[in-house]
């Protein structure tokens, strides 16, 4: 190899490193961006929000946007009926997410295959398609403006079986097959024996629940028509005032006090959420 190709193949190693971490700053500014300038703008004053030229760092900080959100909306009301939800559908979808992946991946019964496909094909029906015959079925159960209609129909999730699948596929059959031959049944073997060891894959479906339901909009906007159960993202809409006229500051300020309780979850289960993914990709 000539001394040109070796100095050629040395430079393009040495900027590897710097391209990969240029392309990751740009992508990190691109998503930190609107947050960033969504606090920013929450701490100005409404005459200040439309300043030309726009500045980065408000002059005059303020929380008169901040406490304008609370003097509009019920925050507190609105962030428990969320919390309810939320947390509600994250456990009852790590149940059937767990029983559902754990049956799919060891046990044996006719027509798993096409079933387990069908639950993936589900993964490809739009939410719009089915938010009708969902809405009359729980009209007909009365179950409508009730919390306990935006919770029961998000416990199953196609995403998380096919999840928990791939990670119980992950896990050694020796496992199994020694509780079996120490008298445990399917049901005493998921519970004692892999339900323990998929804590990381089942906390992967609870967080991604948990931010996924805290944020929706769309099912409550259907289902929901008292103020009195609507959830957070729902009642901010109120926020924006009529006709759009409410101030920019007061709803990028309800918009930055929602964030805070998805972000904490987000950063609490990034450990398991990271070794979830990982683990689940990866057929030992």
């Amino acid at each position: 190899m000539s001394q040109a190709t070796l100095s050629s193949s040395r430079v393009r190693h040495g900027l590897a490193p710097w391209a990969r971490i240029a392309g990751l700053a740009v992508c990190a500014l691109l998503t930190l961006g609107p947050v960033v300038w969504t606090v920013s703008t929450s701490l100005r004053t409404p005459a200040e929000a439309f300043d030309l030229p726009p500045q980065l760092i408000p002059s005059n900080p303020s929380t008169e946007a901040y406490r304008g959100v609370f003097d509009q909306i019920d925050v507190w009301l609105l962030a428990l009926n969320s919390t309810l939800v939320t947390a509600l559908i994250a456990v009852g979808q790590m149940i059937t997410a767990g029983l559902a992946g754990y049956a799919f991946a060891r046990l044996e019964f006719r027509f798993k295959k096409p079933l387990f496909g069908l639950v993936l094909a589900t993964m490809m029906v739009p939410l719009q398609v089915t938010i009708v015959p969902v809405f009359l079925v729980l009209k007909s159960m009365s179950l409508t403006d009730t919390l306990l209609g935006l919770i029961i129909p998000a416990f199953p999730t196609a995403f998380g079986t096919f999840l928990m699948r791939q990670y119980f596929l992950g896990m050694p059959k020796d496992l199994g097959e020694a509780a079996m031959l120490d008298g445990a049944g399917p049901w005493r073997t998921f519970r004692s024996v892999y339900a323990p060891l998929a804590a990381p894959g089942l906390a992967i479906v609870g967080v991604l629940a948990f931010n996924y339901h805290w944020n929706e909009f769309f099912r409550p906007l259907i289902l929901e028509t008292s103020g009195q159960n609507y959830t957070l993202p729902l009642g901010l809409v109120s926020l924006q005032g009529n006709l759009g006229t409410g101030s920019i500051s007061v709803v990028l300020a309800g918009v930055v006090l929602s964030m805070i309780p998805a972000v904490a979850v987000f950063v609490v289960g990034q450990r398991p959420l990271r070794e979830g993914i990982t683990s689940a990709g990866v057929n030992r």
